[in-house]
């Protein structure tokens, strides 16, 4: 049985970008982001694949939600809904929900686990948002809080969570 976690970096606001990019760049989240979902299966919406600097993620089964199966997404699986998405990944150990804010949305429902970089700050002009979670469904596991630095702007918390029995 597959573990399904999404994996976001979220600010206070819960804003998670603008104009289909990220608001921040945070090395030390991204290099979370690498190490947590290297090897397995990522699943993310056709405008987070569009977003991507070098299209698919190297070293990962990559599964585009999208309206347009029949467009090309080189290197990916393309589907069409997240029920089809996890079908084609029932085999895999790790899959992984790594946005826009749509796939989020869809996902919070089948999702085990959850890894949230928490960015400490608002962003008032962002567009996309990380959906309203019930809190009362999950418990936090672990929690790493650093402050800003030279390479990363702000302060931060890395956070996980899994579901309630």
């Amino acid at each position: 049985m597959s573990t399904i976690s999404i994996i976001a970096a979220v600010a206070e606001d819960n804003a998670i970008g603008k104009n289909q990019e990220l608001l921040w760049r945070m090395p030390a989240d991204m290099k979370r982001f690498k190490e947590l979902t290297t090897g397995h299966t990522v699943i993310m919406g056709r405008k987070t694949f569009e977003s991507l600097p070098n299209g698919g993620l190297p070293n990962r089964k990559n599964v585009v939600l999208t309206s347009m199966p029949e467009a090309n997404f080189i290197g990916c699986f393309a589907c069409e809904s997240i029920n089809e998405a996890l079908e084609l990944c029932e085999k895999e150990e790790q899959i992984f929900l790594i946005g826009g804010s749509l796939v989020y949305k869809l996902g919070l429902d089948f999702a085990d686990k959850m890894y949230l970089t928490r960015v400490h700050t608002n962003f008032p002009d962002a567009d996309a948002f990380f959906p309203d979670v019930n809190w009362e469904e999950w418990e936090e596991i672990e929690r790493q809080e650093f402050q800003a630095d030279e390479k990363n702007p702000y302060a931060y918390t890395f956070l996980t969570y899994i579901r309630k029995k």
